[in-house]
C-alpha cells in the first residue's frame, strides 16, 4: 500500500475494528446501569428520588410523590405549561389518581461513608440495581426479595403478615420494583386486572370510577329491557307520553296526576274556544 498501484485495499483492511455484538458482561453492565438511573432518579422530574418521598405504580416503577401530586393537579391560568415530554411520561403511567400509587416506606441506614442509603430492615442489605427488591401492598414497606422469601411459609392465597408493620397481605401483593423478567410483569399485568374486576385499584382502595361505569351499565340494561318490554301499541303509547310530557316527567303520583287532569281540562277549553271562535266566523261545527 505504498501508492505503487502494485495492490488495492479491501475493506476490511481500512475499517479497524470490525462492528460485533456487544457481549454477555458488556450487556449486563448496560442494563444495571439503566437500573440504577431507575432507582436514583424521577422519570417525571428528572430529579433525584427522595427515600422519604417515593411512590411505586402497579408496574414497580419508582416515582417523586410530588412529581405525581404536581402532575395530577391541573396547572393554573398563572402557571406556565408543563413540559410535554412529562406530560408524555405521565400519560404512560396510567395514574388516574393517588390510589393507583403506593407510598413506599423505606428503612435507612448510614454505610461506611456516613451517607445514608435504602436498607432491608430484614437482611440490613443495601436496596438498590444490584438488589432484587419488593415492597408490600398496602403498607409499602420494602424488603430485599431473598428476606421475604426466606420468611415465605404459607400459600400464595393465605394471609401473611408484614414483618415490619403487621399489616396483612397476600402473596398476590408483593409487588417487585422496577421488574426486568416478562413473566414478572406478566403476572402484575394480570393483577391489576383482576383488581379492576373487583373494583379496587393498586393501593388496594375502591375505584370510584369503576363503580359509576357499572352503575352507568346496569341503567343501559334496565333501559334496553324496558323497551323490550314496552307494550305492541307503542305508537299510541308515544303519543300519548310526548302528550302529557310535563306530567310523565313527575315522581310523585298525586302530583303527576293532578298535572294530568289540570292539562286535560286546560285542552279541553281550548277546543270549546276554538269552536265558539269558529261558530262567529260562519265556519261548520267539526
Amino acid at each position: 500500500m505504498g501508492n505503487d498501484g502494485g495492490s488495492i485495499p479491501k475493506r476490511r483492511e481500512l475499517v479497524r475494528e470490525a462492528a460485533r455484538l456487544p457481549t454477555t458482561s458488556e450487556l449486563k453492565a448496560t442494563a444495571l446501569e439503566s437500573l440504577s438511573h431507575a432507582w436514583a432518579m424521577c422519570p417525571l422530574s428528572d430529579a433525584p428520588l427522595d427515600p422519604a418521598n417515593t411512590a411505586s405504580d402497579w408496574r414497580g416503577r419508582l416515582y417523586s410523590y410530588e412529581a405525581i401530586l404536581q402532575c395530577l393537579i391541573p396547572p393554573s391560568s398563572t402557571e406556565p405549561a408543563r413540559p410535554e415530554a412529562q406530560q408524555a411520561e405521565f400519560a404512560r403511567t396510567g395514574v388516574k389518581t393517588l390510589k393507583d400509587v403506593v407510598k413506599l416506606r423505606f428503612a435507612l441506614r448510614s454505610d461506611e461513608k456516613g451517607r445514608e442509603a435504602r436498607a432491608c430492615p430484614i437482611s440490613l442489605k443495601e436496596l438498590g440495581a444490584a438488589t432484587r427488591s419488593v415492597y408490600v401492598v398496602p403498607c409499602g414497606h420494602v424488603f430485599a426479595e431473598a428476606a421475604m422469601k426466606e420468611l415465605e411459609v404459607a400459600g400464595p392465597e393465605t394471609e401473611r403478615q408484614c414483618p415490619e408493620c403487621s399489616a396483612t397481605f397476600v402473596e398476590r401483593d408483593v409487588i417487585p420494583i422496577l421488574p426486568t423478567d416478562e413473566a414478572e410483569v406478566d403476572k402484575l399485568a394480570k393483577r391489576i386486572d383482576e383488581l379492576k374486576a373487583l373494583g379496587l385499584t393498586h393501593s388496594l382502595k375502591k375505584d370510584k370510577g369503576s363503580g359509576k361505569k357499572k352503575r352507568k351499565a346496569e341503567e343501559k340494561e334496565k333501559g334496553t329491557n324496558e323497551d323490550a318490554r314496552r307494550e305492541p301499541d307503542g305508537s299510541r303509547t308515544e303519543k300519548k307520553a310526548s302528550k302529557n310530557g310535563i306530567s310523565s316527567r313527575i315522581n310523585n303520583p298525586m302530583t303527576a296526576s293532578l298535572t294530568a287532569k289540570v292539562l286535560a281540562e286546560q285542552e279541553e277549553r281550548t277546543k270549546r274556544r276554538k269552536i265558539i271562535e269558529g261558530h262567529r266566523r260562519g265556519e261548520p261545527v267539526r
